[in-house]
């Protein structure tokens, strides 16, 4: 038996030092699900970290969408409301962290002109319906690297069960941003890119 655990928090702080780079009003956003889950917590706490560290003065807003386990990650509604009220307040970079209703979240950045979305744990830009094109990235679990990493130490014997961790050094990697694409490619500069892979 192999448990496979991800650093969420390191991830997130990537997610923060591209938002907090891009960033033309110095407002960025994140929407988590529900405050009892450690991961959401870990990527949210992860963000506020990597933005802080790119600018101390970047104002980063968050917002849970319930404390209600049965709501808080399938409501899109309330994801796109709290999305669209921080962008109303200036945030032009939300991050989501919060299933269905995260993917509300993404639907007001993308309808709303120079606000990048952050998708969470797969490509976002890929899995997500609608339009995507703000989804800059995502904030990556490589759960196929570790599956494949898993399936293979199982198959030459050499697997040990227990918990393996996966992280920003594991080999092959854990935890990364995908692939940049949509509309705000132009963005990420060689000076961003550098601080991401610093």
């Amino acid at each position: 038996f192999q448990g496979l655990v991800f650093k969420e928090e390191q991830v997130g702080y990537l997610a923060g030092v591209l938002a907090a780079s891009v960033t033309k009003t110095g407002v960025v956003g994140a929407v988590g699900g529900i405050n009892t889950i450690p991961p959401v917590v870990k990527y949210l706490n992860g963000y506020r970290n990597g933005a802080a560290a790119v600018n101390p003065n970047v104002k980063v807003l968050v917002q849970y969408v319930s404390t209600d386990i049965t709501k808080a990650f399938s409501d899109p509604g309330a994801g796109k409301s709290i999305a669209a009220q921080m962008i109303g307040q200036k945030a032009d970079a939300i991050f989501q962290v919060a299933g269905l209703s995260g993917a509300g979240a993404i639907e007001a950045a993308c309808a709303t002109p120079d606000v990048i979305g952050i998708g969470v744990d797969t490509d976002q830009a890929k899995s997500l319906p609608g339009d995507v094109s703000c989804v800059l990235t995502s904030a990556e679990k490589k759960l196929t690297n570790a599956v494949v990493a898993a399936i293979k130490k199982v198959g030459a014997k050499t697997d040990k069960g227990g918990t393996a961790i996966w992280d920003a050094s594991s080999d092959p990697v854990g935890v990364g941003l995908s692939p940049l694409q949509g509309d705000y490619v132009g963005l990420v500069t060689p000076a961003v890119q550098k601080a991401i892979d610093d």
